[in-house]
């Protein structure tokens, strides 16, 4: 049933007038424009990409008294930071089993500790620099899309309250309609801490706290070479020169051939999501009841959300093996979604868009220096905190803070052999995931598999 592929086309789902824009760049004030087209002959610190982290990065040296210039090879913000789903989490993959028996029982409590700590620290930067995006507290419903996910979210849930503090609550299928307006899941847990923003908004807010601070920002000026010398850097641009001191490379999912060792190390995903045309209200409130952001335990995971002002849909996953078009995306994802809401059947979708994730071959963001540059990226997927965070320690770092040291720091930042950045292991890992969550869930329906 998960990950179906079907044929609906565009005039079965979209409405006349769809964008294939981010629906949070639409229904958020207007990109901001350059400051100037006028590249300084040198700089402090120079950051490549603007998104969350490079944003975060360049608020701390600014105010550390650095100049500081943050470049772009798109509109400011064009990446990822506009086009998430919003859903904010404790961002740390691995078990703290797992970590634990890789990196040994204190670093591994000390990562995921870090995933705590982005999640309180986003709130606290939000609320300090006074940034208006919609940040809610709404929880998070997770989801099993299989008896047997329940029983292992149950578990898991229940260790990590026990061994981390972290409060989670279990759902059973019975109470589920309290918690999310589908009957397709097997119950799951709720983690009342985790939060929401409006991501677009939340990138205006930093941009703007960076500018006060005295950073500059300029888009579409891409960075196409990075020359270390003995003083600093050479940092060659579609626009001009410009010297460093220190660079801060901040691309995730966007890295490529101007940082080849760094692009070794990501796995770059396309991550594509839709959001419906405004619903009623009780629709609304039936779907989600309490507000919640929603994500399930399908290895190719679904998540989804009410927009701030509780008028659309807002629904994200992988849809197929290999990367594809925006408007072959969005038929497919709602079909997916009027699997878990048939209710949705009778609305169409205005807005289908996607954005590329950076993930990481042990599931772990990095930040660190390499070859004197520094970098925070691959934040496997659910980076909002994340990216923050790391983005504000890497600027610390390079103002030699103390406080900029991270449970990431001494961690191997590994890659694989023949890999240079382009995965071409990720189609038939895809597709094979993708039928084991649709038998999983068969299985659990009491529904006979036909075909893979």
């Amino acid at each position: 049933m998960f990950g179906t592929d079907v044929k609906l086309s565009l005039s079965d789902v979209m409405t006349s007038d769809w964008s294939d824009q981010p629906y949070w760049v639409c229904s958020s004030t207007p990109a901001h424009p350059a400051q100037t087209s006028d590249l300084p002959g040198s700089v402090d610190v120079l950051v490549v990409g603007s998104g969350y982290t490079g944003l975060n990065a360049a608020i701390e040296t600014a105010r550390g008294g650095r100049t500081t210039l943050v470049l772009d090879a798109g509109a400011l913000g064009h990446g990822c930071s506009t086009r998430n789903g919003g859903q904010i989490s404790t961002s740390i993959k691995p078990s703290l089993a797992k970590l634990s028996a890789k990196h040994g029982a204190g670093p591994g409590r000390a990562i995921r500790a870090e995933g705590e700590t982005a999640l309180e620290w986003i709130e606290d930067r939000i609320t300090a620099e006074g940034i208006d995006c919609d940040f809610r507290r709404v929880g998070r419903f997770h989801a099993a899309h299989s008896a047997q996910s329940y029983e292992h979210l149950t578990r898991d849930a229940e260790k990590m309250t026990r061994e981390e503090g972290i409060e989670a609550n279990v759902i059973p299928r019975t109470e589920q309609r309290a918690e999310l307006g589908s009957d397709l899941y097997h119950g799951g847990v709720v983690f009342p801490r985790h939060a929401s923003l409006h991501p677009a908004r939340y990138h205006n807010g930093l941009l703007d706290v960076a500018r006060n601070a005295g950073a500059t920002a300029i888009g579409h000026c891409a960075v196409t070479g990075i020359e270390r010398g003995t003083d600093g850097f050479t940092v060659t641009t579609a626009l001009g020169t410009v010297r460093a001191r220190d660079v801060i490379v901040a691309t995730n999912g966007y890295t490529g051939g101007l940082t080849p060792w760094l692009q070794r190390r990501v796995i770059p995903i396309g991550s594509y999501v839709v959001a419906t045309e405004p619903l009623p209200d009780d629709l609304m409130t039936r779907l989600f009841p309490k507000d919640r952001i929603a994500s399930d335990t399908c290895k190719v995971v679904y998540y989804f959300r009410a927009s701030p002002d509780r008028r659309r849909v807002v629904f994200g996953g992988r849809v197929s093996a290999g990367e594809t078009e925006t408007n072959v995306s969005g038929p497919r994802l709602y079909e997916d979604m009027c699997r878990i809401f048939p209710e949705l059947r009778d609305y169409r979708l205005s807005h289908s868009w996607m954005g590329t994730v950076a993930y990481t071959f042990d599931e772990l963001a990095h930040v660190g220096v390499h070859d004197g540059v520094h970098y925070a990226m691959g934040y496997c997927g659910s980076g909002v905190s994340m990216a923050s965070y790391l983005g504000m320690r890497a600027g610390q770092k390079v103002l030699g803070l103390a406080e900029g040291r991270t449970a990431f720091d001494d961690l191997p930042f590994s890659t694989r052999p023949l890999y240079s950045g382009k995965p071409w292991f990720l189609p038939p890992m895809v597709a094979w995931y993708r039928w084991r969550d649709r038998m999983q869930h068969r299985r659990a329906t009491g529904k006979v598999a036909s075909s893979a």
